[in-house]
């Protein structure tokens, strides 16, 4: 393992960085560094990153905006990949939107907008990337990715099949797909409705305006739990009373039952802690299991309950 850890780090050269923060490049701003650290900035980069990392048994992990992203304290003991701003590029044909798997998907919300496409808007209040968006089916308001999703690029860093993907290939469902943790999400083709400006840019002022008041600000990633079926994390936090709660430099945000704050400069361990204690809670008060959304690297598996008709992640 160590020749082949000790090859990957020859092929990688000038592009590996050690030991990168990754608390700064997620929403959380907490968490623990990667050991390697890689900014993929063209296709040829990410060629060469895909060969070094093919056969060497390095764990990988993709980072987009780190909007759904909790990263251990103790961090990542593997290959973290970031793709660059080439990889961010919007192109808009008549109804088909490409965009790169490093694009925000509130830029893309607003460009489409712009163009008077309809479909999108919902992604406004999203902070993550394309990328990301595909790998968890992301969504809001009403819709999600696997509405208007045609097809993806995707680049398999374990040396798998790389090419394009059509989506009805990726099993979205509910804040999940098929794409495990080395495939890259390059870029993504989308299929909206010809429709208004004025109203799209209405209905995206209508979101941001809602989410400003119902969601708090600050260092979070989000929901935290899935919803179970016909039912609202956030109501069942709520009504186990853990409104407010604290572990650490983790709270419960007093504003959304379903968002945890983290203080600044304060401890991924703390949030996920408390994360554990508010779904034990919500066992307890309400006999139903809880499954986050957030995704966590460089922690023990999730104390699951292994109820079947709770909490399921659709």
């Amino acid at each position: 393992m160590s020749e082949r850890i000790a090859a990957l780090d020859a092929s990688l050269g000038d592009l590996l960085q050690r030991d990168v923060l990754l608390g700064p490049l997620t929403t959380y701003r907490v968490g623990g560094p990667a050991r390697r650290f890689v900014l993929v900035d063209g296709e040829d980069s990410l060629r060469r990153v895909a060969e070094a990392v093919a056969g060497s048994g390095v764990d990988v992990l993709v980072v987009g905006k780190g909007s759904n992203l909790l990263v251990a304290d103790r961090g990542f003991d593997g290959l973290a990949i970031q793709l660059g701003p080439s990889f961010a590029e919007i192109t808009i044909e008549d109804e088909t939107v490409r965009a790169g798997g490093a694009a925000s998907l509130p830029v893309v919300a607003r460009q489409t907008a712009a163009a008077a496409l309809t479909g999108f808007e919902w992604a406004v209040g999203v902070p993550g990337s394309i990328g990301g968006a595909v790998r968890m089916n992301a969504g809001g308001h009403g819709s999600d990715m696997s509405a208007n999703l045609v097809r993806v690029r995707v680049v398999d860093l374990a040396g798998g099949e790389d090419g394009e993907v059509p989506a009805a290939s990726l099993d979205l469902a509910y804040r999940s797909s098929c794409l495990t943790a080395s495939q890259v999400v390059v870029r993504a083709d989308l299929r909206l409705e010809r429709g208004d400006r004025v109203d799209s840019e209405a209905q995206i002022s209508e979101i941001v305006r809602w989410r400003r008041a119902n969601q708090p600000g600050g260092q979070n990633a989000g929901s935290v739990f899935t919803n179970p079926a016909g039912d609202s994390a956030g109501r069942l936090v709520d009504a186990a009373g853990v409104k407010g709660m604290r572990i650490g430099t983790a709270e419960v945000s007093p504003k959304h039952a379903n968002f945890i704050q983290a203080d600044d400069g304060g401890s991924a361990d703390d949030v996920r802690n408390l994360m554990e204690a508010v779904a034990a809670r919500v066992w307890d008060v309400h006999g139903v299991d809880l499954h986050p959304e957030t995704r966590m690297v460089g922690f023990p598996p999730w104390p699951g309950r292994g109820d079947p008709t709770e909490g399921s992640n659709g």
